[in-house]
């Protein structure tokens, strides 16, 4: 049994050369808005829903991107909005959001 019922890993990795990278599509900012939306619905403790940053999880040709488990779904996002559909519907009501699934 998970220690979380959702455990979230959002890429933020910033490559030094010139390659893409989540980074680079503003995943830090958006890893930001996740851990505060979660914070204010109470829902940041333990078995409850845990969203960590990640290094390089090597899709950046899909990023920016995310993965959700215990389902192992892998979402790519570009604003606040995704994140937001991402929490709601995926977080919050078991849904998977197909549009934003890798």
């Amino acid at each position: 049994m998970s220690y979380y019922q959702y455990h979230v890993f959002v890429c933020t990795n910033q490559r030094d050369d010139a390659r893409d990278c989540c980074n680079n599509h503003g995943a830090r900012d958006m890893l930001g808005h996740m851990k505060k939306r979660i914070k204010a619905l109470g829902l940041s403790e333990p078995g409850k829903i845990r969203i960590n940053n990640a290094g390089c999880l090597n899709r950046c040709s899909e990023g920016p991107v995310m993965v959700v488990y215990p389902e192992e779904t892998w979402y790519t996002f570009v604003d606040q909005e995704d994140i937001d559909e991402i929490i709601d519907e995926h977080l919050l009501q078991g849904r998977i959001v197909e549009r934003l699934k890798i």
